[in-house]
Formats: structure tokens, C-alpha cells, sequence
């Protein structure tokens, strides 16, 4: 097959193309290069087309893209900087799709970073894989007759979403494929650590694009059955009989830096109710046991140490949960952090009643070691609403903090024995069939500090846990589509 191929890539100026379009060039099978230009004063490239697009997230320029889309298959390159393409590479990708009849390929790359080349693995588009900012790496081959007819269906203008919005329908009718080899070297300008993006999408400045993306991702579970209304089941509060109203639970494993502060930001808590703290000892071996029996005269201080150890971050939520002496409500408290003044508890508890949820999630300010405040600062998760909450959920990575739970339903439920990812399962869980309950002032202060688990992350660390997400988001989101089908 010779000449099925057009190209589109976003144009700055001459020099950040050229290298590019060379390398374009060198494979028998590119038809076409079009050059996506945002400044109507960019200029022209020889043998190349300008098209003007005002960026290339827009509706209008997916349409544009798709018009001119005449061979078999569509080359779309996202990023303003230097692509080398593999020997054969383009060879390579058009033929797995042909093979696999795919809509959409993508492929582990290389990447350059402040002039150091790295592998940059990607990993497999599933169901689940709603998030808008999954990475697919800068190159992705769409057959264009999926192309053309995902755009077809296009019929909101989005200004950041369309990108999204195109994948998203383009896998309602076919397969975006991973080809595990390094197909191709890109350069990377975003060179923050994993610990700073994790948090763009509820970063303040992102509100308009995060509106768009939560249009685009309703649409698709619309169209896909796994949609959920706004309907929801009651609570009577009336499960149980407990001794107390309300237990804060905190995992802990070496911590002796930071435990000090949670105990005491939990015991400094006034409330109407009576509550305990019950904090769950993975086996410490820095003096955080001794840490925490520091406190024992206090008789609201309950201390576990597991009689095994395989236990996760979840595994420990489970054995404080099932403690016989576990309160009506389950509430969170990470051993890095501490609850900002003493009404934290008697609000979550509060809110419960007020909101009739089966689980409340607050805001939180994100603070470095010594508690002064740090961006993206509040985190108010604001994209949860109470009509669309829990489908929105399914294109983020988080619901916030912090989290509690009605413990007869958590007991119900369980919580998955992991140290990632735990509280997200069980947020889109309850949020299946209850109400999740949320609180907009700031209950909680995130440390950030070189030892939370997601400060800095190799490749190889941040692809597991994206795909253990999406493979979350996956059993989620089928188990909506059934329950919407009425089946069991």
C-alpha cells in the first residue's frame, strides 16, 4: 500500500517543522502533509498546505482534519517540537492497523528531556480508559473512515475537548490499538515530576477545559449505556448498633515524622458525639509504634497491629472498618496529614445527615512539610455535582479529600487491599447506587514531601498505577451498563 497516508501537524514556524516534514518525507506511504497553523501570519512550507485552525483542541479543526482526510489512513502529530520517526515506522503502525482493523494506533516512543533521551512506554487502551488526559504519546494513525464517521457525530463545539471527544467516539466503534515498540522520538517541554501533574485538572485555571471534558465524557457514557441519572438510594442511618458515632482511621507504616501531628489533629476534635481514633500499624520499624503509644493514656486512641502482613493501604482500612469498635461513620485521615481546625469531624458527620450520602468527601489545601501553603493550593473538586458527580467520576483520577464513609455500607463493599487507588474504587463503587456527599470549606491539609507515595514516579511506576485506574474505571463502568440493563 503506497501513498494512504495524510499528515497533520501543528505549525509555529519553518524551523519547528522542517526537521519534521523531512522525516515525513522519507516514508513512501505520506500522500499528504498538512501543517495545522494557529498565526494566519505562519507562513508556508514548499510542498506542504497551511491550514489555519485556532488550535488544534477544537471542534472546527477536527472537522477540518476530517474533510481533508481522503486516504485510508490519518497521521495526527500533537505536539510543537521535533518528531523523528523510526526507520520503517510509519510502515510499521499502518500495517498493525490494517492487520487488526483498528480505528486508532499508538506506540511506545522515545522521549528527550532537557537533551537526555528515555523510553516512554505507554500503556493499552481499555474500556475504562476515560481519563482525558490518557497518554497515547504525541503520534496516532486513525483509519479514516472511523475518523470521518466519529466526526460525523460530533455535534457540540468544544474550544479544549475535541481531541477527547474524537477518541472517545472513535472507540464506540472500534479499537485503538498499542503497539509495544519504540516507533518514534519526541521532545518533551513539560518537565514537572509526576507529583506536580496529578493535580492539573482540578488546578483553578483549568475550569473551562474541565467543563468541556465532563460534556464529552456524559455523551460517551450516554452512548455507550453506562450513564447513570440522578437517582438514588435512601439512607436511614439505622444499621448497627454502635458504641460510637464516628471513628477516624488512619493506616500508618513509618511514619514518625508526621504521625505525631495526625494523632493530635484528630484528638483536638470537638464534636457533639462521642468518636475514637483508630490507627492501623503496618508493622512500623522507625519508632512510629512507640510514637503512637505515647498517646495511649487517652482511651479514645485505639492501636492495631495486624496479625499478618499483606496487607496494603486498603488491607488496613479493612481491619480498622471491621473493628468491633469502629464508630457509624468512617472517616479519613492519611498519617502525612492533619484535619485544618477542630470541627472538621463534627462537619463530615454533619453532613451526612444533611445530604442523605452514604459517603462524604470535603476539600482540602494543599501545604508542603511545614504547612504553608503550596499551587495548585485549594482543592475543592469542584467538577463533582450532585446530578453528574458519579459519571464525572469516571474521567478523573480522584474524588479528594478527606474521605468518610457509612460504615455498614463500606463493610458491605470492602475495601480493595492495595496502596493505590483504594479509595478511588471505592468512591466509584458506593457512587453506583448512593449519594456522595460533599463539603466545599477546607477540612484538610495535604502534605507534599518527598516521601508521599506519588511525589516522584519512574515511567514504569506511573504506568501501573494509570492502569490499574483504568482497569478500575473498566469494571465500573460495566457494571453500570448492566445495571442500566437490569441485569445483576
Amino acid at each position: 500500500m503506497t501513498k494512504c497516508v495524510n499528515c497533520f501537524i501543528p505549525f509555529a514556524d519553518k524551523a519547528q517543522v522542517e526537521q519534521t516534514v523531512n522525516g515525513l518525507r522519507e516514508s513512501g506511504m505520506v500522500n499528504k502533509i498538512y501543517l495545522l497553523a494557529t498565526d494566519k501570519e505562519a507562513g508556508e512550507l514548499e510542498g506542504c498546505e497551511t491550514i489555519h485552525v485556532e488550535s488544534l483542541k477544537c471542534t472546527p479543526a477536527i472537522r477540518k482534519i476530517a474533510k481533508l482526510a481522503d486516504t485510508p489512513y490519518t497521521f495526527i502529530y500533537t505536539k510543537e517540537s521535533t518528531l523523528l520517526m523510526g526507520m520503517f515506522a510509519i510502515e510499521r503502525m499502518i500495517r498493525i492497523a490494517d492487520d487488526n482493523q483498528a480505528a486508532m494506533v499508538y506506540a511506545d516512543h522515545f522521549q528527550i528531556t532537557d537533551g537526555v533521551k528515555k523510553n516512554a512506554p505507554v500503556i493499552t487502551y481499555q474500556k475504562g480508559s476515560l481519563r482525558d488526559d490518557f497518554n497515547f504519546g504525541s503520534v496516532m494513525i486513525y483509519n479514516s473512515e472511523a475518523l470521518k464517521s466519529a466526526v460525523s457525530r460530533m455535534d457540540t463545539d468544544y474550544k479544549f475537548a475535541a481531541l477527547y471527544d474524537l477518541r472517545l467516539k472513535v472507540s464506540q466503534t472500534g479499537e485503538l490499538v498499542h503497539i509495544n515498540e519504540y516507533l518514534y522520538t519526541e521532545v518533551e517541554q513539560d518537565n514537572r515530576r509526576s507529583g506536580e501533574k496529578i493535580f492539573d485538572y482540578v488546578d483553578p485555571k483549568n475550569r473551562a477545559v474541565q467543563i468541556e471534558m465532563e460534556a464529552a465524557c456524559t455523551d460517551h457514557l450516554k452512548s455507550v449505556g453506562g450513564y447513570l441519572a440522578p437517582v438514588f438510594k435512601k439512607i436511614e442511618f439505622n444499621k448497627g448498633d454502635f458504641e460510637f458515632e464516628a471513628s477516624v482511621i488512619i493506616p500508618v507504616y513509618n511514619r514518625i515524622r508526621t504521625i505525631e501531628d495526625a494523632i493530635k489533629s484528630v484528638l483536638m476534635q470537638k464534636t457533639s458525639f462521642k468518636f475514637n481514633l483508630i490507627i492501623v500499624d503496618n508493622h512500623s520499624t522507625d519508632g512510629t509504634f512507640e510514637a503512637i503509644e505515647s498517646f495511649a493514656s487517652d482511651q479514645r486512641l485505639i492501636h492495631v497491629v495486624p496479625g499478618r502482613k499483606d496487607l496494603g493501604i486498603g488491607g488496613c482500612w479493612n481491619m480498622g472498618v471491621h473493628h468491633p469498635k469502629c464508630g457509624k461513620f468512617a472517616v479519613q485521615l492519611d498519617s502525612d496529614d492533619v484535619y485544618s481546625d477542630q470541627n472538621t469531624l463534627q462537619k463530615i458527620v454533619d453532613a451526612f445527615y444533611e445530604q442523605n450520602c452514604a459517603m462524604v468527601v470535603g476539600t482540602y489545601m494543599m501545604t508542603n512539610f511545614n504547612m504553608e501553603m503550596i499551587a495548585p493550593g485549594i482543592i475543592d473538586h469542584k467538577e463533582w455535582t450532585p446530578d453528574n458527580g458519579r459519571n464525572n467520576a469516571l474521567r478523573i483520577n480522584g474524588l479528594g479529600a478527606p474521605r468518610a464513609f457509612y460504615t455498614p455500607v463500606l463493610r458491605e463493599v470492602k475495601v480493595p487491599n492495595t496502596s493505590y487507588g483504594e479509595d478511588y474504587a471505592l468512591g466509584l463503587n458506593i457512587s453506583r447506587d448512593y449519594q456522595i456527599g460533599r463539603i466545599y470549606d477546607v477540612l484538610y491539609h495535604c502534605r507534599r514531601w518527598e516521601d508521599n507515595s506519588d511525589a516522584s514516579l519512574d515511567i514504569v511506576k506511573m504506568n501501573a498505577h494509570n492502569t490499574y485506574k483504568d482497569r478500575i474505571r473498566t469494571w465500573e463502568l460495566m457494571a453500570r451498563i448492566a445495571k442500566n440493563k437490569g441485569v445483576k
